[in-house]
């Protein structure tokens, strides 16, 4: 369906800019209007140069003819990059970052070369902006210093869109590379756009497996021996259980903790930082069955009253 409907656009769009920078083809102008038409697409795509006169219908076909072909080369070019950052995971990031900045050329070149060819003194116009960057420079700071830094983020390769990062105490994949913002999306669905300037001290998570940690207690009068014997000769049926979610045989860690009421032992399983909380809850609930299936006391706070006589 996605092939299907990118080549229809492709055949639609390369439609228009065959109808309109081939006048011959035209039916609805006149031979004169075809000669104008044609002069006036030389002119255009000839050179980049500012073109003298009013607006008119041959400046106007002129004008939609480059804005089409402006759009079919850019649907292509996003189109191919989209399908390389879907299969190349290593190179998402930059692709995205390419993608972001296909399009912003697009727009960019599609105005000024559609001033160009309505008449417009581009080269003034240029020279204008220049002195007018000067001005409003001091205030863009900030623009320029998220570009620059998201430029030199990708280039260090340091995450990738998918990766799971923790930012200012916000754990979550990365949506979006962009010129001047990323995008975060934690587990519950908040999003947290974030300046590239402002990404400093971050985790990614993504880059090696996880541990979901199970910590559970046992009474002091559990045969702590057997108990770690049990849990080693499950682990294997755990993970086949779980294989969908587990990365490798869970793994007992040894004694966390002597508390008040319990003796507390660990155990830990890999798995995909994306899965790390669904790995845990299934983690406990097998722990919690084991210990149910074998008579092994897991202690909770009770408490105790003396009537006085």
């Amino acid at each position: 369906m996605k092939y299907r409907n990118f080549i229809i656009k492709v055949v639609l769009l390369a439609l228009i800019v065959v109808f309109l920078a081939v006048p011959a083809v035209n039916p609805l102008l006149s031979a004169d209007a075809k000669m104008a038409v044609a002069q006036q697409l030389s002119e255009t795509f000839g050179s980049f140069s500012g073109v003298d006169g009013v607006f008119n219908v041959p400046k106007l076909i002129a004008l939609l003819a480059m804005l089409a072909g402006i759009w079919l080369v850019s649907s292509v070019l996003l189109f191919v990059l989209g399908e390389i950052s879907e299969r190349r995971k290593s190179t998402s990031a930059f692709l995205t970052l390419s993608m972001s900045f296909v399009k912003f050329a697009a727009v960019l070149i599609g105005l000024v070369w559609g001033l160009s060819i309505l008449g417009a003194n581009v080269s003034a116009i240029i020279a204008s902006v220049g002195v007018v960057s000067l001005v409003v420079g001091f205030g863009a700071q900030s623009l320029i210093e998220d570009t620059i830094t998201g430029i030199f983020m990708i280039l260090e390769n340091h995450f990738h869109v998918g990766d799971y990062i923790v930012l200012d105490n916000f754990r979550g994949r990365v949506k979006q590379i962009g010129i001047r913002t990323v995008v975060l999306l934690d587990d519950a669905g908040n999003l947290k756009i974030v300046n590239n300037s402002d990404i400093r001290n971050y985790q990614n998570r993504s880059q090696i497996l996880s541990l979901a940690i199970c910590d559970v207690g046992i009474s002091y009068s559990s045969d702590i021996p057997r108990v770690e014997q049990l849990l080693k000769d499950s682990f294997e049926e755990m993970y086949r259980n779980n294989m969908d979610v587990f990365a490798a045989p869970p793994i007992y860690k040894g004694v966390e903790g002597l508390n008040a009421s319990a003796v507390t032992l660990r155990i830990t399983v890999e798995t995909e930082e994306a899965n790390v909380f669904i790995a845990r809850r299934r983690l406990n609930r097998e722990i919690k069955l084991l210990f149910d299936k074998n008579g092994v006391e897991i202690p909770f706070t009770q408490v105790v009253l003396h009537q006085g006589k």
